[in-house]
């Protein structure tokens, strides 16, 4: 369905959240979106193999774009970073993904249909921790076992069988032994950790996780990333957004750059570039290191 949203400039609006911490976008884009395809054009048994297509996608917040015309497919079973400056739309993405946020173009299949209840149930968010009221008195237990609530529904309460399954989810995730502490508690790192098994819980096909080693030690990261080699080996789909270049090249499959547009999308071997991160990060990136 068409409609008349416009894309206006950063300069149009007044301490642009999204913008606060990067470059400006790659050049002028001011249009409107009417003209711009709805659908992917591919039958649906070719879609199968996908687990999350985009095409032409455009999104964004109070009337302004961050994602600008978003095109690209990940197979089923890949474990994909997503790279980009602060505010050059990550999580944006994963929002769209999720089908938390609306699109204001384009398409956006997750196994072949669009985000919907029934896809939600196939998938694990797991976002940002600044983003979470960690004072929330529960207990890590308690907050694990809320990853059962979507796919109970109201007046039901969680089985036997969910219990397990939440407490499997913490041995998955190494915290166990802190089922009864409050979630307040916690290191930054257990608290990542927690909201993994939270997403766990749901026995997810598409992981899509915000940021999940922001503020942890090397220690941890490689245990995050370790678990999600496992979770990706017994068949999930994995997209996990990141700031730091330095674990790009070891654990991901592909690599997607992101500045607003899609820079590049591919094996870290052909992405992690000096050309492709000066136009995903700007000339200052350290291109030894990330590619290194």
């Amino acid at each position: 369905m068409d409609h008349d949203h416009t894309h206006v400039l950063p300069a149009d609006v007044a301490n642009p959240r999204e913008h606060s911490h990067t470059i400006a976008p790659a050049g002028r884009h001011l249009h409107a979106h009417a003209g711009h395809r709805k659908e992917i054009d591919r039958p649906v048994g070719e879609r199968m193999s996908e687990a999350v297509a985009l095409q032409g996608v455009c999104a964004g917040y109070f009337g302004r774009d961050v994602l600008d015309e978003i095109s690209f497919e990940v197979a089923a079973g890949d474990f994909i970073g997503v790279i980009g400056p602060n505010g050059s739309g990550k999580s944006t993405l994963l929002k769209v993904i999720a089908g938390l946020l609306p699109v204001q173009c384009g398409s956006v299949r997750v196994f072949g249909r669009a985000p919907d209840s029934a896809t939600r149930r196939m998938l694990g968010y797991v976002p940002q921790i600044e983003s979470v009221n960690w004072s929330f008195p529960v207990t890590v237990f308690d907050a694990v076992l809320m990853g059962t609530y979507g796919r109970l529904g109201f007046f039901r309460r969680p089985s036997a069988a969910d219990r397990e399954a939440a407490h499997q989810a913490l041995a998955d995730v190494g915290m166990s032994e802190h089922a009864d502490s409050q979630i307040a508690q916690l290191s930054g790192g257990q608290q990542q950790r927690v909201f993994i098994a939270r997403s766990l819980v749901q026995h997810p096909k598409l992981l899509l996780l915000d940021e999940p080693i922001a503020g942890v030690d090397a220690t941890t990261q490689h245990a995050i990333f370790t678990l999600l080699e496992k979770l990706q080996k017994a068949g999930a789909t994995i997209i996990v957004t990141t700031h730091d270049l330095s674990c790009v090249a070891e654990w991901f499959d592909r690599v997607l750059c992101l500045n607003h547009r899609l820079i590049a999308f591919g094996p870290p071997s052909e992405v992690l570039n000096a050309q492709t991160l000066s136009a995903t990060f700007g000339s200052h990136v350290l291109f030894g290191t990330a590619a290194s």
